[in-house]
């Protein structure tokens, strides 16, 4: 039991600031939040287009590639095969219905970025109903008020969780990775159904502690012991002795008898038929965890703030205003998970967005809870500043775009043109119609919160993640051709295949020499392109800087070239074909 007195608490609310946000309103949200960007794209470099190669290895019939995720031959030793099995999965059960109506490339392509959906319900549904569970306990009521008129706990709960969802959709570190064919869609849904798994630990404690299990095992399956172990070093944070859970602590050894029994179901037969890969993906491991460098806190000092936006700033008052109360599960729970993912970001040798984004999750939380402590001027001031930001970041996006089309501004027109060198201009006029129709319906929400003047405490979330929808929205359609231009390598791996079906003799294999894992992924996607690691292969493809070649730096630079190939826009980049004599 909790010794404060329930009326200190910070939270001050009316039942009208509790108003129930339309559901319609929030899956049209979440609709647009993740079908924009998903698909009609190519996959880009260098995750996207890794994850997309370990699933067609898998169902290429290559032997243990479903087991051991794998990049051609090369093996692919690191974070974990759920994205694989769960994308491979998909390919195989969907890309026959969908080649009736997209060639076989595009239809792999969509159909791996359908488990994507899967990754964002299961975030959505286990932030939205883990923070309900927490709201509408009495530890996170707000203060009675003298005459009536507070809300009721399920309303007040309900209105905590919708802010909680808003606020993960408004991060804005993890929208484009929330569109990748990569780990950390399923590694953030993981711990957002651990978060919801611990909730629910509180009124039902079997099923929360088969939940948790179940989330810790897939945790590691998604990003091996970096996905894990945050959920690890949160447990004794959340089930501290005397809090709300302490009482449930005997049901942890279900959840570890249930992570162990995952992991050991995928470890036990990696070992046995891939001992090469599973050392390697040892000292992957054991090379992921150090401390930081100077370089690295430089890193994480100058990109956190930025990817844990809007939500790490109202977290950290979460904390300050709720500061008596940390031993309450609305409080102490996001709390426990957030110092398990700070705990591990700090403990990485190279930390980055894969790391960052296992504090999106206890952020949004406990910033949802910082909400009914602020007070009315504040909650008015954080809405026009969103009104503001999104509207400027919107009128930006399209002015880049009429840059791009018209060629003026002159000054904002070259700097573009700089980046997209190559790039033909063109007006794709269904994709401009959704991206007006999506400025529109921006347009539309400032307006009703200037005229209707909302009286629920969500209407600030509701613009923050209205805002960032609508500026993903318009890079997803306005920009979408400019950036396939500049991020995809289908064009160079068309020419690199039509010159080894010139050059290559019947049996002939090809090595490489610094060839990037993403442009090896690149080449496998688009042409089925696969490089030998045999010495005396007599092709070699090497990827080297244009300067290195034309300074000769570069090894065999006076060396005659079967084919060269490069992006446009890359000027740091570019391949050469060579035949070696034996």
């Amino acid at each position: 039991m909790l010794s404060q007195d329930l009326r200190s608490t910070p939270a001050r609310l009316t039942a009208t600031a509790a108003a129930k946000l339309p559901r319609l309103f929030l899956l049209g949200f979440g609709l647009v939040y993740i079908l924009a960007g998903l698909f009609y794209r190519d996959p880009w470099k260098t995750d996207d287009v890794t994850g997309l190669a370990t699933m067609l290895t898998a169902l290429s019939g290559r032997d243990h590639a479903w087991l051991l995720p794998q990049v051609g031959h090369l093996a692919q030793a690191q974070d974990g095969p759920l994205v694989t099995w769960v994308g491979a999965f998909s390919i195989w059960a969907l890309r026959p219905l969908l080649e009736l109506f997209a060639s076989p490339l595009d239809a792999a392509i969509i159909a791996s970025r359908v488990p994507n959906l899967l990754w964002f319900a299961l975030l959505t549904g286990s932030i939205w109903y883990g923070t309900y569970l927490l709201g509408r306990r009495p530890e996170a009521q707000p203060l009675a008020l003298p005459f009536g008129g507070e809300p009721n706990p399920r309303d007040y709960g309900r209105m905590l969780a919708d802010a909680a969802l808003l606020l993960i959709v408004a991060t804005v570190g993890i929208v484009w990775r929330m569109h990748e064919t990569a780990e950390i869609p399923a590694l953030i849904a993981c711990q957002a159904l651990a978060f919801y798994a611990v909730a629910r630990m509180l009124d039902h404690p079997v099923s929360g502690a088969v939940t948790l299990g179940l989330a810790v095992g897939l945790s590691f399956l998604a990003r091996g012991w970096l996905g894990c172990l945050p959920l690890i070093l949160a447990v004794p944070v959340a089930f501290l002795p005397g809090g709300a859970l302490a009482a449930e602590r005997k049901w942890l050894a279900a959840s570890a008898l249930i992570a162990a029994a995952l992991i050991l179901l995928w470890w036990i037969p990696a070992r046995t038929f891939g001992p090469y890969w599973t050392d390697s993906w040892l000292r992957w491991t054991r090379n992921a965890f150090d401390w930081p460098d100077a370089r690295s806190w430089g890193s994480i000092l100058r990109d956190l703030p930025w990817f844990l936006w809007p939500t790490w700033p109202l977290a950290l008052l979460a904390l300050w205003r709720w500061r008596g109360w940390f031993g309450a599960p609305h409080i102490g729970i996001p709390l426990g998970f957030a110092a398990g993912a700070l705990l591990t970001l700090l403990a990485s040798a190279d930390p980055f967005e894969p790391e960052y984004s296992t504090l999106a999750v206890p952020c949004a939380v406990l910033a949802a809870f910082a909400l009914p402590t602020l007070r009315r001027g504040v909650v008015n001031t954080l809405d026009w500043f969103a009104v503001m930001c999104f509207s400027l970041t919107a009128a930006t996006v399209w002015l880049g775009w009429v840059a791009l089309q018209a060629g003026w501004p002159a000054q904002i027109a070259a700097n573009i043109t700089r980046q997209t060198r190559g790039f033909e201009p063109h007006v794709a006029w269904p994709a401009a119609a959704f991206a007006a129709l999506g400025t529109l319906a921006w347009i539309a929400l400032v307006r009703w919160r200037l005229r209707s003047h909302p009286a629920g405490l969500w209407r600030g979330t509701a613009l923050s993640a209205g805002g960032l929808i609508t500026t993903w929205l318009l890079l997803a359609t306005l920009w979408m051709p400019a950036l396939d231009y500049v991020r995809s390598y289908r064009a160079v791996s068309a020419s690199l295949a039509a010159a080894l079906a010139q050059h290559r003799q019947p049996g002939e294999c090809v090595r490489t020499q610094g060839l990037g894992s993403g442009q090896r992924a690149s080449f496998l996607v688009f042409d089925g392109i696969e490089f030998s690691f045999d010495d005396d292969c007599p092709l070699l493809l090497q990827q080297l800087s244009p300067r290195s070649l034309e300074t000769g730096e570069a090894w065999l630079a006076d060396h005659p070239a079967l084919w060269e190939g490069r992006r446009e826009p890359d000027r740091h980049e570019m391949f050469r074909l060579l035949r070696l004599k034996p």
